[in-house]
């Protein structure tokens, strides 16, 4: 693997690789006994990694073809660009489902290939050193209750199933850690559903979503889902999620209802998203302090907003949007390009699919939020389905399970319209029973937006 290593990290707990201070004698996450001594592993960056034989640079935008304007919508958003193309449409899109990019030019497929062999950018892995296996799992998602939110009034622990847990999260009788509140998370909001589940392999969930749904000037119907995946090479990566996945949701909540037109509404809330996740570069001392030698917080970040007639996505980094038509007939459409290493070598047509992914590379990020990443600049594209359908914003903690939208419209559940919620635990079981490699989090917003009061059934 082609990398750059950085100086020792600090010491981390041999049983769950936790981060530990000085002084430290037990470990903070699961309470191993640090006397007979911590271990060390090193934290890996890369950078310009395709600085090798014949390297190309890194890829950008997503281009699909434009197509037909659909019936007028109530909000009087200003019509999108018409351009020809004579270049086929991006991979993964099929012709009938049109698009334009944040400038309000028809997106075409040629362009991509062409730009990914002339624009420069560094490489940063989103995947940590080969972990350990951790005992203390989240629930399996398919078998939660209907109200997750739901809490006993004492708490037993999951390890020995006979202690008692205090209010610090650690088993009176064992001493063991509890499994965190993040670990495993699913929330609803009118007609979208999100879960995020840790996965079976890391030691904390560094996934984190927000969901919503307003209406527009008009009164018509809006739904929002966002999505971010924290970098698990540089330092805080859960923070760093949690920061722009909320300020994205929270920027988006407010400018549509202003009239904002959702385009340029999901770029102001991918470019607020940025800065959140910069402003903690420089906070706390302590923890630059502790971590001198790691890399800033970092993350990738998927958004989707969803109208009666329009569906707008948004992206940085690795993390995806599907559509999946409601008519299984029709085809299914990946709707953004990844941000890597694996999508460069494809577009510059120097590897396959199958052979750029099958590569130790292939999840070597090209774009993040985050103080040290290079030139920001989100990627947005907008839609108009001709059918009803569902849009699937998600980590690569789930696609790797389901990459091409084929394998992803195969996993969903044919009524992922009307059961949001219970279609998202389908898709992070069906992770999990893949091995449940990272951390796996995905949101569903059925299309067109519904009127107020839908929901899950």
């Amino acid at each position: 693997m082609s990398q750059m290593p950085q100086q020792t990290a600090p010491s981390k707990c041999p049983s769950c690789a936790e981060p530990l201070e000085p002084g430290d004698l037990f470990c903070g996450a699961c309470g191993h006994d640090l006397s007979a001594g911590p271990q060390d592993h090193a934290t890996l960056m890369m950078r310009d990694a395709l600085a090798m034989e014949a390297g190309p640079e890194a890829a950008r935008e997503t281009t699909p073809e434009a197509g037909p304007e659909p019936a007028g919508e109530g909000v009087g958003w200003p019509s999108a660009e018409r351009g020809s193309s004579s270049a086929g449409p991006a991979a993964h899109l099929p012709t009938d489902l049109a698009g334009t990019d944040s400038g309000g030019r028809t997106l075409a497929g040629g362009a991509h290939a062409q730009q990914a062999a002339e624009t420069s950018s560094g490489v940063r892995f989103d995947r940590p050193g080969p972990g350990e296996e951790y005992p203390l799992q989240a629930p399996d998602p398919r078998s939660a209750p209907d109200h997750p939110d739901t809490v006993p009034t004492e708490l037993l622990c999951v390890a020995c199933r006979a202690g008692r847990v205090d209010g610090d999260g650690y088993c009176e009788n064992c001493g063991h850690a509890q499994p965190r509140e993040r670990d495993h998370l699913e929330r609803e909001s009118g007609p979208v559903a999100a879960v995020s589940d840790r996965g079976l392999r890391h030691h904390r969930n560094e996934d984190f979503f927000s969901i919503g749904h307003t209406a527009l000037p008009d009164g018509t119907p809006a739904a929002l889902a966002v999505v971010c995946d924290g970098v698990s090479s540089a330092t805080r990566p859960d923070e760093a999620s949690a920061a722009a996945a909320r300020t994205a949701g929270e920027v988006l909540l407010a400018a549509l209802p202003r009239g904002t037109h959702p385009q340029q509404a999901m770029h102001e809330a991918i470019v607020a998203a940025a800065e959140a996740v910069d402003a903690l570069a420089g906070e706390p001392v302590s923890a630059r302090e502790h971590t001198p030698h790691q890399n800033s917080p970092a993350c990738t970040i998927v958004g989707a907003v969803v109208t009666p007639g329009l569906l707008v996505v948004g992206w940085v980094g690795d993390s995806r949007a599907y559509w999946v038509p409601a008519d299984r007939s029709a085809p299914a459409a990946r709707l953004t390009e990844d941000d890597s290493w694996a999508a460069q070598m494809v577009a510059a047509g120097l590897m396959s699919d199958a052979e750029a992914y099958a590569d130790e590379r292939a999840h070597a990020i090209t774009g993040w939020l985050g103080a040290d990443a290079y030139e920001l600049e989100p990627h947005t594209a907008s839609f108009k389905p001709d059918r009803p359908g569902t849009v699937l914003v998600c980590t690569d903690g789930l696609w790797n399970y389901a990459e091409t939208a084929e394998e992803m419209a195969a996993v969903l559940p044919s009524d992922a319209t009307g059961r949001p919620l219970h279609a998202a635990r389908v898709l992070v079981g069906h992770a999990l029973d893949g091995g449940g490699h990272d951390n796996v989090t995905v949101a569903l917003l059925p299309f067109p937006a519904p009127p107020e009061g839908a929901g899950s059934a």
